[in-house]
């Protein structure tokens, strides 16, 4: 019987979830989900020096976010905590030790200064560096003697030459590496703290994870895991490492260069899942050529064998366009829910929110797109005649004000502005009585009542948003306008 598959995400909390991080977590929750197995949370806090107050947070509010909903972690608990690297400090020394009676490790007396030398000297001859230790050599029996009478010390890893090193990746295949240029690394340091990379492996198997997905970078350093999991004598884990999410094709995605976080896509107006559906396509491709999913979707058709060798380009543009499908599927109550907040801190003016919602959504992208798309509202800004001038419309300033003064009229007499159907019927009842074209009459109002050339929604829908007083102002504004440009 195979064992229950078990992935974990176990993210340092360094600051904001960069897209990288948050993709290797969306792609170890399909993977355990797929297969009906278990998602985990680990808090990987021992580099002191690194951590960010509130970070840990982050990672809860952005796995939350997109609905990464953990089976195991420092917030809930579970068979296999605690779930918290710094709460499990004790136990690393202790496995250390047992590795180094294995022979897997062993005790390193060399002074920094000492390393320092052979740095310079492969430098020197432009070789790579690769510390050649001659504690290695000493006895088991000595080594402790030189612990026991308090003399500083790491542990290192003790690989031995020509050792078969190769291993089975799920993305790139078998991978072969000669053990004679696998360096001896560090597994505890001075400090008695563990390591990054030797905390992960010891987590991982008292975590009973079978599955690690992590970056490509780690490709060349798993032959050294491994060689540790045999000295213990643990099952190897299944290793799926993923390419690099890029900005183009020669730069990282990097937060420390400015290219957006989670919280930063957020913040500018994207959908937590629209970003999840798009990050789900960086470097993994359907069977077909659906690209909109939901995350139940997701789980269903996710197979790690479309997991791409090649890099994935970040395209904010494409981000963009599935935001704007995201929004566009929404019903319009759901849509004006979400915008709400948005148009009470951008709108002023006592005006129909649900009216202004249904003309924005078919036409936004992202929610930042909202404040600038209506700022016409609360006051007309100032604007140059020569917008009525529209070749496509067939407008000059002549047909613009002939236009609008016969609006003005008609618009005055209108009792009833309870309904958008009112006014529609009395502007498309203009172009016919002027023997004028339909956008020689919207076109001349809509730049009146707005200012803009761009705006969400069209002369009618506009008209009845702003109503009769502010409309009849905003008219006589261009009428007196066009007429001083007329006398100039």
């Amino acid at each position: 019987m195979s064992k229950k598959v078990r992935t974990r995400f176990a993210p340092s909390p360094t600051g904001y979830m960069h897209i990288g991080n948050l993709r290797t977590a969306l792609f170890e929750y399909l993977i355990a989900k797929h297969e009906g197995g278990d998602f985990i949370l680990r808090i990987e806090d021992t580099d002191q020096g690194r951590l960010v107050e509130g970070a840990t947070d982050i990672i809860y509010d952005t796995l939350k976010a997109v609905g990464l909903q953990h089976d195991e972690g420092p917030d809930i608990g579970g068979d296999h905590g605690p779930y918290v690297q710094s709460q499990r400090l004790p136990m690393y020394k202790k496995y250390a030790e047992e590795l180094v009676e294995l022979g897997g490790a062993h005790y390193c007396f060399c002074s920094e200064e000492e390393i320092e030398r052979q740095r310079k000297e492969a430098e020197s001859l432009g070789i790579s560096f690769k510390y050649d230790d001659p504690c290695k050599h000493i006895s088991l029996e000595e080594a402790k003697a030189r612990v026991a009478a308090g003399e500083p010390y790491v542990i290192r890893q003790t690989i031995k030459n020509n050792q078969e090193t190769y291993f089975d990746d799920e993305v790139y295949g078998r991978i072969e590496v000669d053990s004679d240029v696998l360096d001896e690394q560090i597994l505890i340091k001075s400090d008695g703290f563990p390591t990054y990379n030797f905390a992960n492996i010891i987590d991982d198997h008292q975590m009973e994870i079978t599955h690690v997905v992590r970056g490509n970078e780690y490709l060349s350093s798993t032959p050294k895991y491994n060689l540790i999991y045999q000295a213990y004598g643990w099952d190897i884990p299944t290793y799926v490492h993923v390419p690099p999410v890029m900005k183009d094709e020669h730069h990282k995605l990097s937060k420390r260069n400015g290219d957006a976080s989670f919280q930063d896509l957020v913040a500018k107006g994207y959908l937590p899942q629209a970003i999840l559906n798009y990050i789900a396509l960086l470097g993994w491709s359907p069977e077909s050529d659906q690209e909109i999913y939901t995350l139940e979707e997701l789980i269903q058709v996710f197979n790690i064998a479309r997991i791409s060798k090649s890099p994935a380009i970040f395209d904010i543009d494409k981000l963009t366009w599935m935001n704007g499908v995201y929004l566009r599927n929404m019903s319009v109550e759901e849509f004006h829910a979400l915008i709400l907040p948005i148009l009470q801190k951008s709108i002023h003016r006592k005006v129909d929110l649900m009216a202004v919602a249904r003309i924005l959504q078919p036409r936004i992208d992202i929610l930042s797109q909202i404040e600038e798309s209506v700022d016409f509202i609360d006051e007309l800004p100032e604007y140059d005649c020569q917008m009525y001038i529209h070749k496509k419309m067939k407008t000059t300033l002549e047909i613009s004000l002939k236009a609008l003064e016969a609006a003005r009229a008609a618009l005055a007499d209108l009792e009833d502005w309870s309904s958008e159907e009112t006014i529609h019927e009395l502007l498309l009842s203009l172009p016919k009585q002027l023997e004028m074209k339909n956008g020689q009459v919207l076109w001349p109002i809509r730049t009146a009542i707005t200012g803009k050339q761009f705006t969400p929604g069209g002369a009618i829908e506009l008209t009845y948003i702003l109503g009769k007083e502010e409309v009849l102002a905003r008219i006589d504004n261009g009428i007196a306008k066009l007429k001083a440009e007329g006398n100039n």
